[in-house]
């Protein structure tokens, strides 16, 4: 009876979350990959131009992938109007949401306390509301800034942070009146935005100098900036709030940051321009996507160190986690 009971146990956390979806720039492709198993399962055309961030529904049922277009961020090529949205479980496009005109849309995010999707939607120096089951666009609040490229909620659902990439500046959105705060400078370049589990700091690389910039959200102005061993980029912060996982995006590494210390106690090789990290619910293991490369790492958390590599496509940039296959 207790074998069985631990059998189950464990089969349904390993189902948790044990698909990992990725979007991988170059192939236009979304890739399913099965995180227990350490393989691709399915890899599905977006039928646009390209995605490059993802996010889902809370269930895991649903998933937006924004079409931001041909170009970089702040580079000139096609800016893009559409979002897909796919059927996790069916692995197909169930439904495309167009804006109407080029947005470069490109950061999702779910807000649960509204029930929206937000997204950045670079061109209107905007981020929008969309309605996850109607799939209308609702209303947008300026950030007064261009390129407002990633963007984070804090974890009261009042506020929004946006990086404004060429500005090297944060905007400071208020959800609740819809408008926008204030606009922080942090350098002439900075890329990425990650917030604490706590929503006290927020924390953005400076893309001039090997340093993270630490924003107190209770002043909105920059605390103090943390030497980093080479540039960073995106990242994410392990459930008990304890540690940064950041990638130094041209050293192909990521660092270990205590927070409590706000220093870093580690780096570890990865694949090639890593841009991304996403970690399971349980803080034990963390994957990063390597654009250049085209592949997932996946790290053992405790011990700060990487467990095996997976080929997810060309381009590999945005990740979450599901419990689908």
């Amino acid at each position: 009876m207790k074998i069985a009971l631990a059998a189950t146990l464990f089969a349904t956390s390993a189902l948790a979350q044990s698909t990992l979806l990725v979007t991988n720039q170059t192939d236009r492709s979304l890739t399913y990959i099965d995180t227990v198993a350490g393989k691709v399962i399915d890899t599905i055309p977006e039928n646009g131009v390209t995605g490059h961030e993802i996010t889902t529904t809370p269930d895991g049922k649903i998933a937006f992938v924004p079409m931001y277009g041909s170009a970089g961020v702040g580079k000139p090529g096609t800016d893009g109007a559409e979002i897909q949205v796919v059927d996790v479980a069916s692995h197909k496009i169930i439904h495309t949401i167009n804006f109407g005109h080029g947005v470069r849309p490109h950061k999702p995010v779910y807000d649960t306390h509204r029930n929206v999707l937000w997204v950045t939607t670079e061109i209107d120096q905007s981020i929008t509301a969309i309605d996850p089951k109607t799939y209308k666009v609702l209303y947008s609040i300026p950030t007064g800034q261009a390129e407002s490229h990633m963007l984070v909620l804090s974890p009261d659902g009042h506020h929004a942070y946006t990086a404004n990439v060429g500005p090297g500046t944060v905007s400071v959105l208020d959800l609740d009146a819809k408008k926008l705060v204030t606009i922080i400078p942090i350098s002439k370049n900075t890329q990425r935005i990650i917030i604490t589990n706590d929503g006290k700091y927020v924390f953005t690389s400076d893309q001039v100098e090997p340093r993270l910039a630490v924003i107190d959200t209770a002043t909105n102005k920059v605390k103090n900036y943390v030497p980093l061993p080479a540039s960073g980029y995106g990242g994410a912060i392990t459930p008990d709030g304890k540690t940064l996982i950041l990638c130094l995006v041209h050293a192909n590494k990521v660092a270990f940051l205590d927070l409590s210390t706000m220093k870093v106690t580690k780096v570890i090789p990865v694949g090639e321009y890593p841009q991304a990290v996403v970690i399971t619910k349980d803080g034990k293991r963390a994957f990063v996507s390597s654009l250049h490369s085209g592949t997932i790492d996946e790290l053992d958390v405790a011990k700060q160190e990487q467990v095996r590599s997976i080929f997810s496509g060309k381009g590999a940039d945005g990740m979450v986690l599901v419990s689908a296959k």
